[in-house]
């Protein structure tokens, strides 16, 4: 059971999470604001925080900051209209544990937050080597967990792509991360991939580089019921709702929304490049 402050919810969100947590026993509380915070965290420390969409996430950091001393064991996510790169880079600095800008994905926002809760021994995982906006680097912990946090944080960064084009980038992004720390770093947490996210004036880039013995490359024989990355994605989803890994569907996945895929010798190093139209 853990014990969730969230501040000045929109009906909505206060319903999802109401349904999505409480039904696990933790504990919610709304608050009114920071100073509410502060005052809840001064009585009784919190496992999580989920900020107010109307605050902009250097409002949230300043108030992570101040909520620290109080619970320092206390996660937040960080609800904004607008994310810039600057403030997106702050927020990986800082160990915030997930950010979400308008619209909102409620489903989404409930299903970190249960993660958060779900992690009692978290240690944060994502070190920022690079912050350009054209070309940023990150060293991740291999762990499920801070997989699904730097694929949000990615989601984020790459807002300005249509909604239908980035779904589709990132479902290959998903998967080439989960494939480096599976089969280059077993799921270890002491074992890092760095990642680059790089954007030219035509394409988006990701350059990863996992800390093993290489890719598993396997699954480009398999055929899908349809070539199209809707479909080979759907599949996918599909499998993950079941528990199951893409099995054999994961590189097809890759191969039919990225335009270039690109190994190194020894396959511990992929490019995949996707067209801007």
């Amino acid at each position: 059971m853990g014990r969730v402050l969230v501040v000045r919810p929109d009906a909505r969100l206060e319903a999802e999470l109401a349904s999505g947590l409480a039904r696990q026993a933790h504990d919610i509380e709304f608050c009114d604001g920071e100073l509410d915070v502060l005052k809840k965290l001064s009585a009784q420390p919190a496992d999580l925080i989920i900020t107010a969409a109307a605050t902009s996430i250097g409002d949230d950091l300043a108030l992570l900051e101040r909520a620290r001393p109080l619970a320092p064991g206390a996660r937040m996510i960080s609800l904004a209209a607008t994310i810039s790169h600057v403030e997106l880079v702050g927020a990986m600095a800082s160990h915030i544990f997930a950010v979400f800008a308008s619209p909102l994905d409620y489903g989404e926002i409930v299903a970190m937050s249960q993660s958060a809760l779900a992690e009692p021994d978290w240690h944060d995982g994502i070190e920022v080597i690079s912050a350009l906006p054209q070309w940023m680097t990150l060293k991740v912990a291999c762990h499920l967990l801070t997989a699904e946090r730097v694929i949000r944080y990615v989601t984020e960064h790459e807002a300005s792509l249509p909604e239908h084009e980035r779904d589709l980038l990132m479902a290959a992004f998903r998967e080439i991360v989960v494939n480096a720390m599976e089969h280059g770093g077993g799921f270890n947490p002491a074992k890092h991939i760095e990642i680059t996210v790089a954007r030219t004036q035509r394409a988006v880039v990701f350059h990863f580089r996992d800390p093993g013995a290489g890719f598993d490359r396997s699954g480009l024989s398999h055929a899908a019921a349809s070539p199209t990355p809707e479909a080979v994605m759907s599949t996918a989803i599909k499998r993950a709702e079941l528990g199951m890994r893409p099995g054999g569907f994961g590189m097809l996945i890759v191969r039919q929304i990225i335009d270039e895929v690109v190994y190194n010798e020894r396959v511990n190093e992929v490019l995949l490049i996707k067209h801007l139209a």
